[in-house]
């Protein structure tokens, strides 16, 4: 595996090696970002494809600034994810698709059960800001450290863990608002 600044400039270059590595190093980090954002995998798997392409159409203007190559994919990926809702004007979250739960182990109250806790968490994080959603996205579901979400959204860790905790705080107001879960 290269350094990231070699493996930039090779794709700079038109290698299309480098363009794969990079592809296969973001693509499910990114993949997992635009899913909790639309709730439809078809549509996520859409979105994240456009992210490559639009990052082979302009590798060239990327510059580094001391930030990693996947702060601007997660970039184009919120702008693209931003553009769609503007185009839908709606959010419409789908429950994670049933066949994923093995026949044998189907447990038909524990999957209604976790569909409605989803659905739940889909609404609540509209209640928060975008930069809260980046980084419950980006720790819980990506289980990056606050470094790494640090210098994905150009902060210190500091910032990260004041952030989260902020962020945990407005889920749960927007979970409790939401009714998500029994008292």
């Amino acid at each position: 595996m290269q350094d990231e600044a070699t493996l930039v400039a090779h794709a700079k270059q038109g290698e299309a090696a480098a363009f794969e590595q990079i592809y296969d190093q973001h693509r499910q980090p990114i993949f997992n970002y635009i899913f909790f954002r639309v709730g439809d995998n078809e549509l996520a798997e859409d979105l994240t494809s456009d992210v490559f392409v639009r990052m082979v159409d302009k590798i060239d203007t990327y510059t580094q600034n001391g930030r990693p190559l996947a702060a601007w994919l997660y970039t184009i990926a919120r702008n693209l994810v931003i553009d769609h809702h503007r185009r839908d004007n709606q959010l419409t979250w789908v429950p994670l698709d049933e066949r994923l739960i093995e026949a044998r182990e189907y447990n038909p109250a524990k999957a209604a059960d976790r569909s409605l806790l989803q659905d739940c968490l889909m609404k609540a994080l509209q209640h928060l800001t975008e930069e809260q959603r980046q980084v419950i996205l980006l720790k819980f579901v990506e289980r990056r450290s606050n470094a790494e979400v640090g210098g994905l959204l150009g902060k210190t860790e500091g910032s990260i863990k004041s952030l989260q905790h902020r962020a945990l705080a407005a889920l749960k107001r927007a979970m409790d608002k939401e009714l998500c879960y029994e008292r």
